[in-house]
């Protein structure tokens, strides 16, 4: 399933430090947390915590469709996202106040803030803005990530505050964003976004009054009602401006409303804005399984890094194994993906190696091993529970930089890198790409295939050719390979392989080259690379 969202990617900083550095804003040093203990003047009912929800892939889908009547009518208006922004702003009070003229000057003092954060926020922005105007609220709350982490998804503070919206882990839990060894929900820019948001709308449901509402956001909204209840007792007024707060907070609103005037006028103050579109340019897909990034990046005809940019939430080499497994795409690829994806089947979506059950193995302590989860396995291997036995070939998945590898492939016009290949019944560009360690992009490219070109038995096809002298191949290993599978895609045995490369054993490495002697003929000269 796929859903129109924003635009071109750029790499984020990598550090938080560099993050910090970059962005002239504070990444939270310290536990922030909902915080909701009174001193009294506030009721119970005030008191409570925003509502605890789960956010997954069918809360951002709904909100996009949500979103879509409202995006319409204001596309009509703009095709800049930025002057969308101004359209729509709502703040009004105090926006000349002395405590934001000294960030108006900190801003144009160091433009590249600006220029970096706004260039971060691309991917991103269309869908922050839109969800904005689907709840009515102030689209100055667009420049908010600014403010918390310079817009970058990878921004983590000492307090553990992470994200574009900076959650810490007790906060993210309350709002369910899951968080484990495989994916950071408060990383993933569309779900946290709809937690940031709920719990803005919250903190101003509490306190009536935005300005309130973010130094409650940035510090507590129980630290901000004992500050107002403190100002109370000395009859002093309670508004933002004239509350006691420490140095983030009391610097927090002041921020925005700097970055608030320097949006609405870049020109007037010598600030560039990275451009963006006023138009959905990012599309949802849903596998339905756990899926390999780099093996998704070469079937949608993406680079594995751009595809990681715009995925922030995943932080190993593939969706989660049971939660999320949604990718945005851009929407020039999504029609690519789809295609493969369909060609793929119902086959599993993982770079795999096979494994030979041994005396006294099980499932858990095989997955553990393999650094994945016992019902990724289950999954590949077909199996209906946890019995397995000595002697059993399963299928694991392989991933980290074996993953990530480059395919060794001819480039088009090289006639003595390439070798012609006979399209048989069943075959697919996906199968065939599998099997001579050619990319899809490289499979279209060399032999000038549209998108939708259809495949056809007897159809020939160039594809990467073995390299080595008469009879032999020189075979370089990839992720998945198994001695046993080698030996039996070229029709050789085990103890041949072994006794041509002075192999000990069973165990080789991807990457590795292996000598075979074969005999050679059209379907033998077609090795495979490793991608």
């Amino acid at each position: 399933m796929k859903l129109r969202c924003p635009a071109v990617p750029v790499r984020p900083l990598a550090l938080a430090v560099t993050v910090a550095l970059f962005s002239g804003c504070s990444l939270h040093d310290r536990e922030r947390s909902l915080d909701t203990a009174d001193t009294g003047t506030g009721s119970p009912a005030e008191a409570r915590t925003p509502q605890a929800r789960t956010y997954d892939t069918e809360d951002v889908e709904s909100a996009m469709q949500r979103q879509a009547e409202k995006a319409e009518k204001r596309a009509a208006e703009t095709d800049d996202l930025w002057e969308r922004a101004r359209l729509n702003y709502g703040f009004s009070d105090e926006l000349d106040h002395d405590r934001v003229q000294r960030y108006l000057d900190h801003y144009r003092d160091q433009p590249r803030i600006i220029e970096l954060s706004t260039r971060r926020a691309e991917p991103f922005a269309y869908f922050i803005l839109s969800e904005l105007e689907a709840r009515d609220m102030p689209a100055e709350l667009l420049l908010l990530p600014i403010v918390e982490s310079g817009y970058a998804p990878e921004a983590t503070s000492s307090g553990r505050a992470a994200g574009i919206w900076q959650f810490i882990p007790s906060t993210g839990d309350h709002f369910d964003l899951h968080r484990d060894d495989w994916y950071d929900g408060r990383r993933d820019v569309y779900q946290s976004t709809l937690a940031a948001l709920d719990y803005l709308e919250y903190l101003h449901s509490r306190f009536d009054d935005w300005y309130l509402a973010l130094a409650a956001y940035n510090w507590g909204q129980g630290n901000v009602r004992r500050a107002m209840d403190a100002n109370a007792a000395q009859g002093r007024d309670t508004d933002y401006w004239s509350l006691d707060l420490p140095a983030e907070p009391h610097a927090y609103v002041p921020r925005l409303l700097a970055l608030r005037e320097l949006f609405r006028a870049p020109d007037e103050h010598g600030v560039t804005l990275t451009p963006v579109a006023n138009e959905p340019a990012l599309e949802i897909i849903r596998p339905e399984r756990q899926a390999d990034l780099a093996l998704v990046a070469d079937m949608a005809e993406l680079d594995r890094a751009e595809l990681e940019r715009l995925n922030p939430g995943y932080h190993r080499h593939a969706t989660h194994p049971e939660h999320a497994r949604h990718l945005f795409v851009p929407a020039e690829a999504a029609d690519r993906l789809e295609t493969a994806l369909a060609e793929h089947g119902d086959d599993p979506l993982l770079r795999f190696r096979e494994y030979t059950v041994r005396a006294g193995d099980n499932l858990g302590r095989i997955a553990r091993d393999a650094g994945t989860e016992v019902a990724v396995v289950r999954q590949m291997n077909d199996l209906n529970g946890d019995l397995i036995r000595a002697g059993q070939t399963l299928r694991l998945p392989v991933g980290g930089d074996d993953a990530g590898a480059t395919t060794a492939v001819a480039e088009a016009g090289d006639a003595d890198s390439l070798t012609e290949y006979e399209v048989r019944r069943g075959d697919s560009l996906w199968t065939i790409s599998q099997s001579t360690g050619m990319s899809l992009s490289e499979l279209r490219r060399v032999n000038d295939l549209g998108r939708d070109t259809t495949l056809q038995p007897g159809d020939v096809l160039q594809v990467a050719a073995a390299h080595g002298d008469e009879g032999t191949v020189q075979y370089e290993v990839r992720p998945g390979d198994s001695l046993s599978g080698i030996a039996r895609r070229f029709e050789v045995s085990v103890d041949d392989v072994r006794r041509w490369n002075g192999l000990n054993g069973d165990r080789i490495r991807a990457g590795e080259t292996l000598v075979l002697h074969i005999e050679r003929d059209d379907d033998a000269t077609v090795a495979r690379a490793d991608t």
